[in-house]
Parts: C-alpha cells; sequence; structure tokens
C-alpha cells in the first residue's frame, strides 16, 4: 500500500490557483509536490502575496517591543516570511524580547509545515534567551486549532501578522481567527505583515485560451483563490458554470475543510477535500486516491 505522500498522480495535469513564489508566495512548493508525483502542473495564480516594507512590522521589533506580549500567533507561511525578513538580522542587535530576569514565557504558534520557518536562527532573532521561546504547532492545522491550543488568554497579548486585503473581499479566516481569539480571553492585537491582492483580468486565461490544457483536477488552497479565480473569469467573459461546462470531468479539490467552506461559499461545489492539511502532502493523498476510485468504479 502506498504510503501518505507518495500516491501517484502520474499523467494527470493539475491546475492549481495558488499564488506564485514571488513575494512570499508557495505556488513553487506545490508545484514541486505535482511533479515529484509524476503530474503535469498548471500553475493559475489568481492572487498574488504582495510583501510590505519591513518598516511597517518594525515597531513589534524594536528592543522589548514584544515583552508586553505573552504569544506571537502565525496564520500563514507568508506572515512568518514577512516577520522574519523585518527582524533585525545584526548579531549584535537588541532583540524584541528583552533579557530581563522577570520576563515571562513567550509562546511562537504555526500551523501545520508552518512551523518549519520556526528554526533555531528565527527564535535566536528573537530573544537570546533560548530557553524563553516555546514553539506552538497545533495537533488540528487549522486558525481554530492554533486558539484551542492557545488556551485561555487571561487578558494577555497575543500579535497576529495577518494579510490586509486589496482587490478582494476579506475572507472570513482572520476576522474568526482574532474573534475566537479574543472570546478565549485573549488581547489579540493586528499587525499589517503583507497584503493579499487580485492578480489581475487576466489571470484565468490558461484555462479559457483556445489551446487551454485538460486540466483533470484543478486544487484551491484558499477561498481568496477562488475569488480571484471568478473575477478573472468574469474579466474575460466567461464563469464558473461555462468553465465546467468546458471541463465537466475536471475534479474540484480543496485543501482542508476551511478551504471547502470557503469554496462552496462562493458557489463552486467541491469534489475532493483533504482530511490531513498540515501540508500539501494531504490534498495530493486526497486527489490521488479520488482519481483511483474512478478507475475502480469503470
Amino acid at each position: 500500500m502506498a504510503q501518505p505522500g507518495n500516491l501517484s498522480l502520474a499523467g494527470r495535469t493539475v491546475a492549481f490557483t495558488t499564488p506564485g513564489s514571488g513575494g512570499g508566495g508557495y505556488g513553487g512548493r506545490l508545484d514541486a509536490l505535482l511533479r515529484q508525483r509524476g503530474a503535469h502542473p498548471l500553475p493559475v495564480p489568481t492572487i498574488a502575496i504582495r510583501a510590505h516594507e519591513p518598516d511597517r512590522l518594525r515597531p513589534f521589533l524594536l528592543p522589548g517591543a514584544l515583552d508586553p506580549f505573552a504569544a506571537l500567533a502565525f496564520t500563514s507561511r507568508s506572515g512568518i516570511a514577512a516577520f522574519s525578513r523585518a527582524i533585525p538580522s545584526s548579531p549584535s542587535a537588541n532583540h524584541p524580547l528583552s533579557d530581563a530576569a522577570s520576563a515571562l514565557p513567550f509562546t511562537v504558534a504555526a500551523l501545520g509545515s508552518d512551523a518549519d520557518l520556526l528554526d533555531g536562527a528565527f527564535l535566536a532573532r528573537l530573544s537570546r534567551d533560548a530557553g524563553r521561546v516555546a514553539v506552538l504547532v497545533p495537533d488540528v492545522p487549522t486558525p481554530a486549532g492554533l486558539v484551542a491550543a492557545l488556551g485561555r488568554g487571561s487578558g494577555r497579548l497575543v500579535l497576529c501578522p495577518v494579510p490586509a486585503v486589496d482587490g478582494l473581499r476579506e475572507p472570513p479566516v482572520v476576522p474568526d481567527f482574532l474573534a475566537a481569539l479574543e472570546a478565549a480571553g485573549w488581547v489579540a492585537v493586528r499587525a499589517p505583515a503583507y497584503t493579499t491582492c487580485w492578480a489581475g483580468p487576466g489571470c484565468a486565461e490558461v484555462l479559457v485560451a483556445p489551446n487551454a490544457e485538460v486540466p483533470d483536477a484543478i486544487v484551491f488552497t484558499s477561498s481568496a483563490e477562488v475569488e480571484g479565480l471568478l473575477k478573472g473569469l468574469d474579466a474575460t467573459g466567461w464563469s464558473w458554470a461555462c468553465l465546467r461546462t468546458r471541463w465537466p470531468d475536471m475534479v474540484v479539490a480543496a485543501h482542508g475543510p476551511v478551504t471547502a467552506e470557503g469554496v462552496r461559499r462562493l458557489g463552486i461545489e467541491v469534489d475532493v477535500v483533504s482530511s490531513r492539511f498540515s501540508s500539501f502532502h494531504g490534498v495530493l493523498d486526497a486527489l490521488a486516491a479520488s482519481f483511483c476510485s474512478q478507475i475502480i468504479e469503470k
């Protein structure tokens, strides 16, 4: 039996709307995983990650600036990358967590494989005292799972580096996350880490061009990508219904239940939802299993 992460997608053309690698996007990782499984990746980035100037996060990274906070909570890999770029890298720089003997423990939390970026080098730039900082990775890699893992806030401050949204409606994920923290007794402070924006009117061209490749599947990793795709289709005189008519056998896959809920909210039916969503392996396993089931049924 194939182990997780090894289920083949050989010969399949898989479109995905994930933002490209530039500016902190993660499309390159998904592209590489598809190639490892023998698939032909078809990038259709419908949103883009626009980096902010580090100065926008700098107030939180001045010497001792994080001392009032009990935790730093990341909901995306792009947020970690943006925060890391903004932290002073000079060995002689004063750290945002001070060396005071009275300093309280500090938690840095991230979801699933995003926590790979919270390595020793990252933590060493937060504090000279390695024992003061603990990394928290919730068992359930969702914003709600992160809130549950953090526990009761009891009025403590948590810094949340999250995106601004430009040209799209803000998906409910971040507002719901901040509200859940507040409901759990935390004082959530929103920090502008980067901007998620629409990729522009030509973003769907790869799917609607007369000579377009036939996609066996399309993978969505966030609901913002879906809104971007719908705007792109509309800009070219198409709609999702027209695209489904053109590619009736295209399987729609969502990276986890939170994304699937957002996709459905925008009027698109989802065929495959990954039950493991700490990394992209989960949605690719689910997609491969779906194709295997189709073959067996035939």
